[in-house]
């Protein structure tokens, strides 16, 4: 039988949330088929299978968060799953290596014709490995055994001096189960590490009553804190706890993980390093409008949704020759400005999980129908949270899209590793002064509003300004983008 354990599928991964599983114990599996959902910091990634066999056991239930290296399932070889092997004596403590659960006085003991005999290391969870014991210099066949036992180890591997009957009274040993017994429900119930423990008592938790949601049963800290009356972070990791009035809920908490923490974490990081200036500017899109138009009636643009921030990405990468600065970052570390020759556009998406920010590598490259095809698939992904880590990171400037919830602009936050990223904001029918032959009047016309926000350490509010005229040009006009 094998595990499998959690890998890192993405740079710097340490934990990540089991979201489903895509397999049942007793499935057959091939190598590379789906197995399961997980949640990183970033995005919802499907695991495949590096086994085929039969699915032995999962071993992390759906919505536990657990580390890199954790084994989640085990798939063995068609077989029936493995059942516990049958018990074997244990040896004399002078030659065996014993396992003590410290945390149960009652596990240990000594005496003529005893022995230590717990439970199997998967029933009895969480257990410190005791250093050697070593006969009495009078043992004899037949003669009472003494077991040094130590609480901490000492420096440099020596054992703590023996217990003797004199210094301490012995306490008998636990009764011996079978291998194959079953536990008692309370017992099964009781597993816990000795800080859980601690915890427990200290939150006034009793152990017997909970059922442990780590692996074999074992109670964890979130397990007690969720328990524990009162406590503002009791709640647990798959479900929100609710303070009711009335049988209304009046309170409701949701755990900040995955892709909402990770969110979290960069726009933090990002207000309170970069020093970001916001420029406005009010343009009349109608030319753009008229040009999305052309396009749906155009063959190849056919099956590719087009739309007005189809052409402003263009907008983007063009401006940005005139105004490299837009397109490189502030490395504090070196401090050094780093220009970038290529541009992987980043669009912001907002998904059910957090904001995710997907981008189109080496978009400078990019045809018109070949950016739009790119554009429909990345945000596609995006909304079924199927974005792959890769896929979002290494972006050198963003477009954050709030015109498709009718409103008018913000002022966004750079995203880490970026200097500015431009805000979209809706487009609608307005009243605008237009000239035509000299003379002004009213008329409705397409209008829309961009912000630029952008990193005031190097790139300043000559630059910043001209980089947003030229992108306001070129949605007035995108006739104008001939010139660039």
């Amino acid at each position: 039988m094998a595990e499998f354990l959690l890998p890192d599928v993405g740079e710097g991964l340490t934990e990540a949330e089991i979201v489903s599983w895509k397999v049942k114990e007793g499935d057959t599996v091939k190598i590379n088929e789906i197995i399961c959902e997980i949640e990183t910091a970033k995005s919802i990634v499907e695991l495949p299978s590096p086994f085929a066999g039969t699915v032995q056991k999962l071993m992390v239930p759906e919505g536990e968060t657990v580390a890199v290296g954790t084994p989640i399932i085990a798939i063995g070889d068609g077989a029936a799953p493995e059942q516990p092997a049958a018990p074997v004596a244990a040896p004399a403590p002078a030659e065996a290596d014993l396992e003590i659960d410290l945390s149960n006085p009652a596990a240990s003991g000594g005496g003529e014709g005893e022995s230590l005999v717990g439970r199997n290391k998967a029933d009895r969870g969480p257990v410190r490995r005791a250093r050697k014991g070593s006969a009495s210099p009078t043992t004899e066949a037949g003669a009472s055994t003494q077991l040094q036992v130590q609480g901490a180890f000492a420096p440099g591997g020596a054992q703590s001096a023996p217990v003797h009957e004199a210094d301490e009274p012995a306490v008998p040993a636990a009764p011996a189960r079978p291998h194959d017994a079953p536990l008692d429900p309370a017992e099964a119930r009781a597993l816990a590490k000795p800080p859980v423990r601690k915890l427990a008592k200290d939150l006034g938790v009793d152990l017997a009553t909970l059922t442990g949601s780590g692996r074999d049963g074992v109670i964890t800290r979130g397990d007690v804190e969720a328990a524990a009356p009162g406590s503002a972070g009791g709640f647990e990791a798959r479900s929100a706890r609710t303070s009711t009035t009335g049988g209304e809920a009046r309170e409701t908490r949701e755990p900040i993980k995955g892709v909402r923490k990770m969110m979290a974490q960069a726009m933090s990081e990002s207000a309170f390093t970069s020093p970001h200036v916001t420029e406005w500017i009010t343009v009349d899109a109608t030319r753009t409008m008229e040009f999305v138009e052309r396009l749906k009636a155009r063959r190849e643009f056919r099956d590719v949704k087009v739309s007005p921030l189809l052409v402003l990405s263009r907008a983007v990468i063009l401006a940005m020759r005139r105004t490299p600065e837009i397109n490189s970052y502030w490395d504090e570390a070196a401090q050094e400005v780093v220009y970038k020759s290529y541009v992987n556009l980043g669009i912001a998406a907002a998904t059910p999980r957090g904001l995710v920010v997907p981008n189109v590598k080496e978009a400078q490259d990019h045809s018109l129908l070949e950016l739009a095809t790119a554009l429909n698939s990345l945000t596609a992904t995006a909304r079924e949270g199927k974005t792959q880590p890769a896929e979002m990171s290494g972006g050198t400037f963003t477009i954050t899209n709030v015109g498709v919830f009718g409103v008018d602009a913000g002022t966004p936050i750079i995203n880490p590793g970026e200097s500015a990223i431009l805000c979209f904001g809706t487009v609608r029918k307005q009243p605008w002064v237009v000239t035509e032959n000299g003379e002004e009047r009213i008329v409705p016309r397409q209008i829309t509003t961009l912000a630029l926000s952008f990193d005031h350490r190097h790139i300043d509010g000559e630059k910043g300004s001209r980089f947003l005229a030229d992108v306001a040009g070129i949605i007035e006009d995108p006739a104008s983008a001939l010139l660039f």
